[in-house]
Protein backbone atom coordinates (compact mmCIF):
# COMPACT_ATOMS: atom_id res chain seq x y z
CA UNK A 1 0.00 0.00 0.00
CA UNK A 2 1.02 3.31 -0.59
CA UNK A 3 2.29 5.72 2.14
CA UNK A 4 -0.18 8.53 0.30
CA UNK A 5 -3.00 6.11 0.88
CA UNK A 6 -1.96 4.79 4.39
CA UNK A 7 -2.27 8.40 4.90
CA UNK A 8 -5.61 9.17 3.91
CA UNK A 9 -7.32 5.59 5.50
CA UNK A 10 -5.91 7.06 9.21
CA UNK A 11 -7.12 10.08 8.44
CA UNK A 12 -10.97 8.39 7.39
CA UNK A 13 -10.14 6.19 10.82
CA UNK A 14 -9.82 9.22 13.03
CA UNK A 15 -12.63 10.83 11.56
CA UNK A 16 -14.97 7.77 12.18
CA UNK A 17 -13.61 7.31 15.40
CA UNK A 18 -15.87 10.09 16.11
CA UNK A 19 -19.37 9.19 16.75
CA UNK A 20 -21.58 11.91 14.77
CA UNK A 21 -24.57 13.15 16.88
CA UNK A 22 -27.12 10.36 16.40
CA UNK A 23 -30.48 11.87 14.36
CA UNK A 24 -32.83 11.12 17.28
CA UNK A 25 -30.14 13.10 19.86
CA UNK A 26 -30.06 15.61 16.81
CA UNK A 27 -34.02 16.27 17.27
CA UNK A 28 -34.23 16.26 20.83
CA UNK A 29 -31.94 19.09 20.95
CA UNK A 30 -33.74 21.03 18.44
CA UNK A 31 -37.16 20.25 20.75
CA UNK A 32 -35.39 21.79 23.50
CA UNK A 33 -33.80 24.82 21.64
CA UNK A 34 -37.63 25.69 19.86
CA UNK A 35 -38.65 25.06 23.40
CA UNK A 36 -36.74 27.11 24.82
CA UNK A 37 -37.01 30.10 21.91
CA UNK A 38 -40.85 29.74 22.29
CA UNK A 39 -40.76 29.62 26.16
CA UNK A 40 -40.58 33.84 26.62
CA UNK A 41 -37.80 33.32 29.33
CA UNK A 42 -34.38 34.86 29.55
CA UNK A 43 -31.33 33.16 29.44
CA UNK A 44 -27.99 35.02 31.66
CA UNK A 45 -24.84 34.01 29.94
CA UNK A 46 -21.09 35.26 31.65
CA UNK A 47 -23.61 38.31 33.53
CA UNK A 48 -25.80 39.59 30.94
CA UNK A 49 -29.52 38.59 30.16
CA UNK A 50 -30.33 37.46 26.63
CA UNK A 51 -33.72 37.00 25.01
CA UNK A 52 -34.48 33.09 24.43
CA UNK A 53 -34.11 33.70 20.77
CA UNK A 54 -30.76 34.97 21.63
CA UNK A 55 -29.29 31.58 23.64
CA UNK A 56 -31.20 29.44 21.23
CA UNK A 57 -28.77 31.06 18.34
CA UNK A 58 -25.26 31.02 21.22
CA UNK A 59 -26.38 27.34 21.83
CA UNK A 60 -26.50 26.49 18.32
CA UNK A 61 -23.54 27.94 17.90
CA UNK A 62 -22.10 25.97 20.50
CA UNK A 63 -23.83 22.40 19.33
CA UNK A 64 -22.07 23.50 15.71
CA UNK A 65 -18.42 23.55 17.30
CA UNK A 66 -19.16 20.35 19.06
CA UNK A 67 -20.24 19.04 15.92
CA UNK A 68 -17.45 19.99 13.82
CA UNK A 69 -14.60 19.68 16.61
CA UNK A 70 -15.64 17.21 18.46
CA UNK A 71 -17.23 14.82 16.37
CA UNK A 72 -21.14 15.19 18.01
CA UNK A 73 -23.10 14.80 21.34
CA UNK A 74 -24.24 11.17 22.18
CA UNK A 75 -27.13 12.49 24.08
CA UNK A 76 -29.34 15.07 24.66
CA UNK A 77 -27.83 15.08 28.31
CA UNK A 78 -24.51 15.38 27.14
CA UNK A 79 -25.23 18.65 24.92
CA UNK A 80 -26.99 19.99 28.14
CA UNK A 81 -23.81 19.08 30.24
CA UNK A 82 -21.39 19.99 27.19
CA UNK A 83 -23.50 23.35 26.02
CA UNK A 84 -26.44 24.54 28.14
CA UNK A 85 -24.92 24.54 31.42
CA UNK A 86 -22.18 27.01 31.41
CA UNK A 87 -19.86 29.72 29.84
CA UNK A 88 -16.95 27.38 28.25
CA UNK A 89 -14.72 30.61 28.33
CA UNK A 90 -15.75 32.26 31.66
CA UNK A 91 -16.38 28.77 33.66
CA UNK A 92 -20.31 30.61 34.52
CA UNK A 93 -23.18 28.75 34.87
CA UNK A 94 -26.00 29.76 32.96
CA UNK A 95 -29.11 30.98 34.52
CA UNK A 96 -32.67 31.08 33.09
CA UNK A 97 -35.73 32.93 34.67
CA UNK A 98 -38.80 32.83 33.22
CA UNK A 99 -41.99 35.35 34.37
CA UNK A 100 -41.53 36.20 37.66
CA UNK A 101 -40.29 33.39 38.79
CA UNK A 102 -36.32 33.53 40.38
CA UNK A 103 -34.08 32.37 37.69
CA UNK A 104 -32.52 28.77 38.15
CA UNK A 105 -30.03 26.93 36.59
CA UNK A 106 -30.05 26.55 33.13
CA UNK A 107 -28.97 22.50 33.42
CA UNK A 108 -32.04 22.17 35.60
CA UNK A 109 -34.38 23.76 33.29
CA UNK A 110 -32.95 22.38 30.06
CA UNK A 111 -33.12 18.95 31.80
CA UNK A 112 -37.13 19.55 33.17
CA UNK A 113 -37.76 21.19 29.78
CA UNK A 114 -36.31 17.65 28.01
CA UNK A 115 -38.30 15.55 29.94
CA UNK A 116 -41.29 17.96 28.72
CA UNK A 117 -39.83 17.72 24.87
CA UNK A 118 -39.23 13.74 25.20
CA UNK A 119 -43.10 12.99 26.70
CA UNK A 120 -45.49 15.89 25.63
CA UNK A 121 -48.42 16.35 28.12
CA UNK A 122 -46.99 14.57 30.88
Amino acid sequence: MSRALCTVLAALACHVSHAATPATTRSEIDGLLKALQQSGCVFQRNGSWFSATEAKAHMLRKLDYLEDKRGGVPSAEAFIEQAATRSSMTGQAYQVRCGTAPAEPSAQWMTRTLKQVRHPGS
